[in-house]
């Protein structure tokens, strides 16, 4: 079974330059997690995407990079029933002429 969370967009702080640590951007985050289901046993996708967006506020990462791996580290510490999780973070409006982003994938 596979839950898809595509385009959470939401306002955080994450980045090193002066003006990204005073003033909120747009993040919009994807995510992919493959789980083994088992009736009863659900991962509820409303919870996982207002934890991301919980989660990427409260943090104000630096780097693109930490707040990838923080966000694995918190998914998969809250969901045991996951076999592959992928997380993409993308800055849409950092650079006026593309769209800036980071992924991974984790076979858990």
């Amino acid at each position: 079974m596979t839950i898809h969370i595509e385009s959470l967009a939401f306002e955080a702080i994450i980045g090193l330059l002066p003006h990204e640590r005073i003033t909120k951007q747009r993040v919009v985050v994807d995510i992919d997690i493959e789980y083994s289901y088992v009736e009863g046993l659900f991962i509820n996708y409303a919870e996982v995407a207002s934890s991301v967006e919980t989660h990427l506020v409260s943090s104000e990462y630096e780097l693109l990079e930490d707040a990838l791996y923080g966000l694995q580290e918190m998914i998969l510490s809250h969901y045991h029933t996951i076999t592959r999780l992928s997380i993409k973070i993308s800055k849409p409006d950092i650079m006026p002429n593309c769209i800036v982003a980071l992924s991974d994938s984790w076979i858990v």
